[in-house]
């Protein structure tokens, strides 16, 4: 497959730089691969199949993140602990029934001696692949096995930084490390941040991106996108996902059970038509909002016709997701009475906080919101920390911009 495509910027993954140096790191190891289907070559070859093929009896054990390794299983869904293929290595799933299931066990961490992580990272703190990768790290160093992440694009690019920082308490599988909700890093990135950070002792590698560029969406690179996750189906989603994925924390449906999750959203009780015209009043930057209904097939509102809004970027440089997504819950809430609500069911094997309180990393949002202050009151208070993690993050940063 052809990697010189007009008008792109020729960037070699992780996988595609390990796969060309015919994976020397790993000759003589026993390894186990962290990994879904959507980690793919610049030929779209899964990690996995290019590690069984090189490695053979020695690839022991393949870990499977949230979703399943297919990305078929739906979000909060558990997948199966444990699987056996009929060739190749042992299956594991790291996204079971209890919060337990989402780290390695050392009686598996006993077969191998690196642990390789390939996972396709969207950039935004709620997105689990990267907390997965967290507390492999830390189980795998406990049982002294080496870490090496094969890295990747931030799809959404990684000069922005938006929105709060998690506070401590408010940990959680979407919010496993003090990050803002859209981070600007690469997953390699992160893995050296967070080994730091927590002053984890092991070894860690990073295998980096070739030609990468800190301001490059993914879409004018050469790297395919694959979607990771059944509700990230394109790059459009992700760029909108640091938002609208706080609707995750509310009775809204964020269109899942429709085609374009996440960029389309509502309620029986909304709208269209109110809605649209209540956003677009609200002078955020690079963001158009037009009136839709909309019938979901599964989940929230399963079959009923919902009012909403459907999200149209204009403008990728302007647009700002998280401070969109906390306008969105202020005027549901002005709109939406008493229909509105917060999620209170048990989130991410959590059940003592509200789930939009794990999402934005405290209840500051929360309390600010019942409490009158408009969205832009709210995100004023997000400047001085954004501003703080992008120094902060400075001695982590592989790429340059």
């Amino acid at each position: 497959m052809s990697s010189n495509l007009p008008g792109k910027t020729t960037v070699h993954t992780g996988i595609d730089q390990a796969r060309d140096d015919g994976f020397s790191f790993l000759r003589g190891k026993r390894v186990g691969l962290l990994s879904h289907a959507a980690a793919c070559d610049s030929s779209l070859r899964t990690t996995l199949s290019l590690l069984r093929e090189t490695l053979g009896d020695d690839l022991k054990i393949l870990f499977t993140p949230e979703h399943g390794f297919h990305g078929h299983a739906q979000d909060l869904e558990p997948v199966a602990l444990t699987a056996q293929s009929a060739q190749g290595p042992r299956w594991v799933s790291l996204y079971g029934d209890t919060f337990e299931s989402l780290t390695p066990r050392p009686g598996d961490l006993r077969l191998i001696d690196t642990l390789v992580v390939d996972l396709v990272d969207v950039g935004s703190r709620y997105y689990t692949f990267q907390a997965s990768m967290l507390l492999a790290m830390r189980a795998a160093f406990a049982c002294g096995v080496a870490v090496m992440v094969l890295d990747r694009p931030n799809p959404i690019g990684g000069l922005r930084v938006e929105g709060p920082m998690l506070e401590e308490g408010a940990e959680s599988l979407v919010g496993i490390h003090p990050i803002p909700s859209r981070h600007g890093m690469t997953i390699g990135e992160l893995a050296i941040l967070y080994k730091e950070e927590l002053g984890l002792e092991g070894e860690l590698g990073v295998i980096p991106c070739q030609g990468y560029l800190r301001g490059c969406y993914l879409d004018s690179t050469t790297v395919p996108w694959v979607r990771p996750s059944p509700n990230m189906p394109t790059l459009d989603t992700a760029l909108v996902y640091p938002g609208m994925g706080l609707l995750e924390g509310t009775n809204l449906s964020e269109g899942r059970g429709t085609t374009q999750p996440f960029e389309i959203f509502g309620a029986p009780w909304l709208h269209p038509d109110t809605l649209a015209e209540a956003l677009n009043s609200q002078g955020l930057a690079g963001v158009h909002f037009r009136p839709v209904t909309f019938r979901p097939t599964f989940q929230k509102h399963q079959d009923q016709l919902c009012g909403g809004a459907q999200i149209h970027v204009t403008d990728r440089a302007g647009f700002s997701p998280v401070r969109m997504g906390l306008a969105v819950l202020e005027v549901v809430r002005e709109l939406g009475g008493g229909h509105f609500a917060w999620r209170t069911d048990p989130y991410e094997f959590v059940a003592d906080r509200p789930a939009i309180d794990l999402l934005f990393g405290s209840d500051r949002e929360r309390l600010a919101l019942a409490g009158g202050e408009s969205w832009l009151q709210i995100a004023a208070g997000w400047a001085e920390e954004e501003a703080d993690f992008i120094l902060h993050r400075k001695p982590y940063l592989i790429y340059s911009e």
